[in-house]
Parts: structure tokens; sequence; C-alpha cells
């Protein structure tokens, strides 16, 4: 369904900006029109199909270049599922991905990091899209059960493991989040901020919403998100409409006050996925964006992107706290579950299992890791494929509310302790715009708990503000629960990704 409703949209909009990537020199820098994404992604697929047999993934190297796009979809239409790879990925993760995919051949719109056979250079690629095949090229794509994308994720072991997405997940996706927020009028013209990288699933949100209506795709790249003066003028140029980053990107942006409806008039919706969205955040973009849908989402990259929905309402706001993910889709199930698989009542806090239309076939090469955690379920006399998230959750009032990753509970001076109960508590005193917990180890064991904090403060020193904190978090927490040390920052460090760099944080000195 996506490539025929791609096909369409090309034919209609041949004219029509499909990419622009915005670069620090405040203009759209790379851009591309949808008759070129199409006669480009056709003739890719074309060399594709004539110089790799069978089926095999294809691995995709690169930032923000519209290449990156091209190359996507020449690797579905010539049959193979392509595996996004950033170029803020470490060389050794980087090769990793590369003997675990064990590409054909890997397209690289950036100078790949190491040598290897089989690369396709950027310039070659830039060629390759704008010759014409000399004879037709009979084209295979990708069909409903075969695998669309691999994204890679970080594994508990240290190794990175291959979420496969077949094209069905992705179409049946596409028909939910079309109508997150309002949904998509067919008959309007949307741009859409692409902030997340492509080897990172939030991207898949913003690509293929903007594919699937015809619209434009605003790409922010590393160096434009690294300055906040080239951010905010990348953004004023954007002409957004539709907002898709992970909470923290929002808060970033947020910490200035010219991030409001003066900066982008036009903007309709923001979707959020990825991390937690806290009452402060929503709050605030709706005083800033009083016209703008705010829309928490949830979902791990197994299930495809997201599950859930909730439009954040200034009454669902005041009415719960932290704020709930929502109801699940239609074609999902989600269940809380304890350790023996027993369904948890109302309140009960366990497993977030999903069953659904969009949950992956498993990981690339990994057959007991999949065995582990996917299985299958029965909805509406239809067998579905299950996913253990590992996520913690419960539901209330029809609510389905995240708290944390199950592995994020530590156990200090015997007391199990939520890290992500604690940062949501510090969340919610007055002036906290971010926070987060991390453990303090020494030989072996958790000693002692660290809370890294930016705040708006008047406050000058550290100690005093410290203190005025704890204080004011013993009215949420008991005393165990309380950080030893508070470290004051400017703003909390972020991934390429978009998330809490919570390693970079653990460097610092507490």
């Amino acid at each position: 369904m996506i490539l025929e409703e791609i096909s369409k949209n090309a034919a209609r909009f041949p004219q029509r900006t499909a990419y622009c990537q915005i670069g620090l020199n405040d203009s759209k820098t790379d851009s591309l029109l949808w008759g070129q994404l199409a006669e480009y992604s056709d003739n890719l697929a074309a060399y594709i199909a004539g110089r790799v047999s069978g089926r095999a993934p294809i691995v995709v190297y690169g930032h923000k270049s519209p290449y990156m796009i091209v190359c996507f979809l020449a690797c579905v239409k010539s049959g193979h599922a392509y595996c996004p790879i950033d170029i803020s990925v470490p060389a050794s993760r980087v090769a990793a991905i590369v003997d675990e995919v064990a590409p054909p051949c890997i397209l690289s719109t950036e100078p790949f990091p190491f040598e290897r056979e089989g690369i396709v250079t950027g310039d070659e690629i830039a060629e390759i899209c704008r010759t014409s095949p000399s004879e037709p090229v009979t084209l295979s794509p990708v069909l409903s059960d075969d695998v669309f994308y691999i994204i890679f994720t970080s594994g508990s072991t240290g190794t990175p493991k291959g979420v496969q997405i077949t094209c069905e997940c992705l179409d049946n996706y596409l028909m939910w989040a079309k109508t997150l927020g309002g949904g998509l009028d067919p008959e309007k013209h949307y741009t859409f901020i692409n902030q997340a990288p492509f080897s990172f699933d939030l991207s898949v949100m913003d690509l293929y919403l903007s594919l699937f209506s015809g619209g434009t795709l605003a790409a922010l790249d590393k160096a434009v998100q690294s300055s906040t003066a080239a951010l905010f003028r990348a953004l004023e140029k954007s002409s957004a409409n539709v907002w898709v980053s992970t909470p923290s990107f929002a808060d970033v942006c947020l910490s200035d006050e010219r991030f409001s409806e003066a900066l982008l008039p036009q903007l309709e919706k923001f979707l959020f996925c990825g991390e937690t969205l806290t009452n402060r955040t929503a709050g605030e973009l709706m005083r800033r964006f009083p016209k703008a849908v705010v829309v928490n989402t949830y979902g791990p990259t197994e299930s495809t992107v997201a599950v859930t929905e909730v439009n954040i309402t200034p009454e669902v706001n005041a009415e719960w706290s932290p704020l709930p993910v929502g109801r699940e889709k239609p074609g999902t199930r989600i269940f809380i579950m304890d350790e023996a698989g027993r369904i948890l009542r109302d309140g009960e806090k366990g497993e977030i299992v999903i069953a659904g239309d969009t949950v992956s076939i498993g990981y690339l090469n990994k057959p007991e890791l999949t065995e582990k955690v996917f299985g299958t379920y029965e909805i509406d006399g239809k067998s579905c494929r299950l996913y253990h998230t590992g996520d913690k959750g419960y539901r209330q009032n029809g609510w389905i509310f995240y708290c944390g990753r199950l592995d994020f509970q530590i156990k200090l001076h015997g007391y199990r302790i939520e890290l992500e109960d604690i940062e949501s508590n510090i969340m919610k005193l007055p002036g906290v715009r971010q926070a987060a917990v991390l453990p303090v180890y020494r030989d072996g064991q958790v000693r002692s708990i660290s809370a890294y904090v930016a705040a708006d403060r008047s406050d000058a020193d550290d100690f005093q503000y410290s203190q005025k904190l704890r204080s004011m978090l013993r009215k949420y927490v008991p005393d165990y629960m309380i950080p030893k040390k508070f470290v004051f920052v400017d703003a909390l460090p972020r991934t390429d990704n978009g998330k809490v760099d919570r390693r970079a944080l653990g460097g610092m000195r507490a």
C-alpha cells in the first residue's frame, strides 16, 4: 500500500517538494521534488535489481541527505529490506550491524567509516539516480509479508539487535497514524518536521506519514540541532504543520521563550513518542501553541513506532499525573501482566504486553531471543503476533500508563526503587525543567542515587537549592528515595535520537 501511495503522490505532485534538509546557511539546502523522488528511486532500484540477486537486506548509511530517502525506496522497490545506519553510530557498532546483516551491498550517502567490498558511494548513487537504465527492468518490490525495514536497537548484552518490520506492519501502522491528532486532510499539503535520525524508529512516523500523505519532510540535521540560533532559524523557515519528536527535544526548544506560535504559526499538531511526556512540557506547549493539538503516544520499535494515543487537553493534563499514554489503536490489544503471565487488574503494575497487527516478526538472525519475547495471540478470530516489551505500566479507567523500564529498578538499602518514579516526582517541583536520576555504584553495588536537574531557580547557591528540592520532594516520596546528591546542569545531554543521554550523565562528577 505505501509504495502505491507514494507512486500516486509522485504522479499528482511532481513539482512539489518531497524532502528538504534545512542547513546552517538558513536555507533549505538539499531538496528533492516528488517527481525526482520517483525517478531517482526507480533508476536506483533498477541498478540494484540488475546487480544483486536474491532478496537479502541492504544497509543504507548516511545522515539527512535526500538520497537517503531515495535509497530506502530503491531497496524496497527492488525487493530488499533496508537497514538505516546514521553517521553518529560509532564505527565499531556499524561493523557489528554490517556483520549481522551481511548485506550484498551498502548504499553510502556519506563516507563509510571503514573499507569493505560492495560499497556504493554517494557520488555513484547520485550518478545512478540521474541515469535511466538502457533497457526496461522488471522490479519485484517487497510484498505484505516481506520485511520492509530493519532498525537496530540496543541489546541488554551490549550487542545490537535488528528489529524486522514487514510491509504489512507499516501499512497497518500508517492507516492508524494518519488519524492522530484529528487526522490528515487528504486535500491539504502538510510539512512535517523530522528531528530523529533515520536509524531511530521515531523517524518512521514523520517520514512515512509525509510520504503517505504527499507532504514535505523538513529535516533538521545534526549541525542545525546543535545550535539554538540555527535551530530556531530553521524552524521558522520550515513552515511546519506537524511536529514529530521526543519530548526531550521539545524541552530543549521550550527553554527559549521564542519557541511559540509566533515562530511556527502554521503548526497544527505535536506528535510525541520515545520518552515520557511530562505534565509540565504538555502544559507549556498548550500555553505557547494554543491552536495546536498535543498527542502523546507509546510503543517500542518492535511494534512499529507506536500503538497508543491520547490528545493531551488542559483537562487531561490537570486530571492525570503522570500523563497517560492513551488507549491502544484498532487491531491491537495491550495487557498488563505479572511475572507468571497473569493479566492484572486496574491499578496493578506489571509488564506491558502488546498483541496486534503491527508487531514485528522478530529479531534478525536471533531465533532464541525472538522466541523468548515474541509469541502469538488471537484477536477477533485471527492469530496475530505478541511481544513482551519489558516496560512497566498499568491501566486506570481505560487509560494505559507507562512507568518506565522493568530493568530501571534498583535495590538500595533493602528497598526496591524505580528511578523513573523519582524523576517524575522531581519534575513536579516548581522551576524544574528536566530531571534524570542515576544509581551510584561502588564495588558492584548501588550505594546511593544522584539527581541531575535543569531548573529555573533564584537560589544561586547549589547547596541551598538542593536542600529546598529535598524538602519539597519529601511531599511526594519517602526518605529512602531522596537523592543523596543533586547535580545542576543547564540542560540534560541528549543522544542523537533526542533521548536523555544517561551514559553521558554517568560520566559527570556527581
